[in-house]
């Protein structure tokens, strides 16, 4: 990630989520709970899951995958972001720059293929139950939560590549909280169409590619639940397919908005609200989602909460 010799900037400014002062410290205190609801939710599923023998199914293996990739997505963005709506002028140099938009890069693709390793596995569990165990083995579950990692990482590494080649002369002020492909693009002194060619590729294989999985997926899901006799068996098939279905909704949908369009058509303002939910909202409702929704993780956080009572009720004797 070294570069920052190949440009005249040396360093940017982020120019936030708005310019209304009225507005900053009431959005501080939203975010700074966002965040801190995030770090207690997402550390909470990995412990929960960790402690909780029953837990250590391939389903909530992966689960807890995606808490950490949803803690580590939004602690690179967000204490960043709370900074803006503190100080008059909120810098950040150009190689703390280009490592914040890798590793927001790294998560962000990371977290789309582990949703489509998710679906393949609630696809298992429902089209073929009886194999379930054999086919969602340790060694698949590993093989599945490295590639989501290598995804991630040969995807961050491509964009960001591309972004120190590009030349920063005179404009440093970033129209966004954080340092993303297209804000950086905006202010580029040199051609950018090798990068947008770049980013529509990897985003569309990103995005589509796990999607489509995730769509085909639930395809053969949905066909199979509807073979099932019972109304009872169709609504517990169904139920553990909904927190699912409703993190890759808010995920997929506001990603795609801000990265399945050229930057001549996308508005800045747009992609910075909708940028928003997958960066902030997103890691904090995932583990809402999946503990309000999931009857295993409310016995597994209920029997969790009734021991320490327990032992605290022996200490004390």
């Amino acid at each position: 990630m070294a570069g920052g010799n190949h440009s005249i900037v040396t360093e940017f400014v982020l120019a936030g989520l708005t310019e209304k002062r009225e507005l900053q410290l009431p959005l501080f205190f939203l975010f700074l709970g966002i965040y801190v609801l995030t770090v207690v939710g997402n550390l909470g599923m990995i412990t929960l899951i960790g402690l909780s023998s029953h837990l250590h199914t391939p389903m909530y293996y992966l689960l807890s995958s995606l808490s950490f990739i949803d803690l580590c997505h939004s602690t690179v963005i967000t204490p960043k972001m709370l900074v803006n709506f503190v100080v008059e002028k909120n810098i950040i140099s150009y190689p703390e720059c280009m490592t914040q938009l890798y590793f927001f890069l790294v998560f962000a693709i990371a977290e789309c293929h582990m949703l489509s390793a998710m679906a393949y596995d609630r696809y298992v569990a429902i089209c073929s139950p009886l194999l379930y165990n054999v086919t969602m083995s340790s060694q698949v579950c590993c093989w599945l939560i490295a590639g989501v990692y290598s995804m991630g990482l040969v995807g961050a590494t491509a964009h960001t590549v591309c972004m120190v080649r590009v030349l920063f002369c005179q404009a440093d002020v970033i129209n966004h909280y954080f340092c993303d492909l297209f804000p950086l693009l905006e202010l580029s002194c040199s051609s950018t169409f090798i990068n947008e060619v770049v980013v529509l590729c990897l985003s569309a294989f990103n995005i589509l590619l796990p999607a489509l999985t995730i769509l085909s997926s639930y395809v053969f899901i949905i066909a199979s639940i509807l073979h099932i006799s019972s109304t009872e068996g169709r609504f517990k098939a169904f139920s553990t397919c909904s927190s699912h279905i409703s993190a890759v909704f808010v995920f997929f949908g506001s990603a795609a908005f801000t990265y399945l369009q050229p930057s001549s058509v996308s508005s800045m303002n747009q992609g910075k609200v909708s940028s928003v939910f997958y960066t902030t909202v997103v890691p904090m409702l995932n583990p809402l989602i999946y503990s309000l929704k999931n009857r295993d993780v409310k016995v597994s956080l209920k029997k969790f909460f009734e021991k320490r009572v327990l032992v605290k009720n022996n200490f004390l004797l």
